[in-house]
């Protein structure tokens, strides 16, 4: 067998897996994005504490010297242009993005489908146990920190009053689901591919932290506890293994008094 075959067979087998139903996956995954929706709006009515979190969170952070908030924000608003394209970006790219990539790897990557939807299910479960036990409010509305909220200023915005918003749990900070998918994304179709420009995709993860942190609807410390509940979900959920490749049952055959060539001509 010679030595471009086998690689050839090998990244072609995981790719051989059968797609799963699409009625089931596609009630699936609309389950998913309602759990995630619904789920944080269940956790509201902890105004006093979110805020008092979030002075813990402000404050924890400046004593661990993390980079400050108000340095990324400044950079956006050094134009109208530029900070009101991070609201759009943060407004309208989360949900597309995550169901663009989930209806690629379907058609394309079935293995991977089912690996990275797993992933996700799981990201986003324990993801909606923090407002319950930890409410937090985003820095936007943190009083005597100098951020602005850009998408109530310079638009466009997602979000309405606190008081009068029915559609979001707007004290549910942590973690942030915008920067755990994002990122999610980038390493599924960086696993998924071959390209050697597949790194670019962790584009999407860096743009969405500079977004949700200049936009001041997200701490740092949101991004850094997604990652981590990130990785632990692709530690316990790790994308299956490619079979036996084509050189183990030419080596087999081998043994057993087959030619290799045979074995090269599968």
């Amino acid at each position: 067998m010679n030595a471009r075959t086998e690689p050839a067979e090998a990244e072609a087998e995981p790719d051989a897996t059968a797609r799963p139903a699409l009625i089931r996956e596609f009630l699936l995954v609309a389950g998913l994005f309602l759990v995630y929706k619904l789920g944080r709006r269940l956790a509201t009515g902890h105004t006093g504490e979110a805020f008092r979190n979030a002075h813990h969170v402000w404050h924890l952070e400046r004593a661990v010297r993390l980079p400050d908030e108000i340095s990324v924000q400044s950079a956006l608003l050094r134009g109208d242009a530029l900070v009101h394209l991070a609201n759009t970006y943060y407004a309208t790219v989360h949900f597309p993005a995550t169901l663009a990539f989930l209806v690629w790897l379907y058609l394309r990557r079935p293995a991977h489908y089912v690996w990275a939807r797993r992933v996700l299910a799981v990201v986003t479960t324990a993801a909606l146990v923090l407002p319950f036990t930890f409410p937090l409010a985003p820095p936007r509305m943190l009083a005597g920190t100098g951020l602005v909220d850009t998408a109530r200023v310079y638009g466009p915005s997602v979000y309405g009053p606190p008081s009068s918003d029915h559609l979001s749990n707007q004290f549910a900070a942590m973690p942030s689901l915008h920067f755990g998918w994002a990122l999610m994304v980038a390493i599924g179709l960086i696993a998924a591919t071959r390209s050697r420009w597949r790194w670019l995709w962790l584009a999407h993860p860096l743009i969405t932290l500079l977004v949700i942190v200049g936009t001041a609807n997200h701490y740092w410390l949101d991004a850094i506890v997604a990652t981590a509940m990130l990785a632990l979900s692709l530690a316990a959920l790790q994308p299956r293994r490619r079979r036996a490749t084509t050189a183990g049952r030419g080596m087999d055959r081998l043994a057993s008094g087959t030619s290799v060539l045979a074995g090269a001509g599968r």
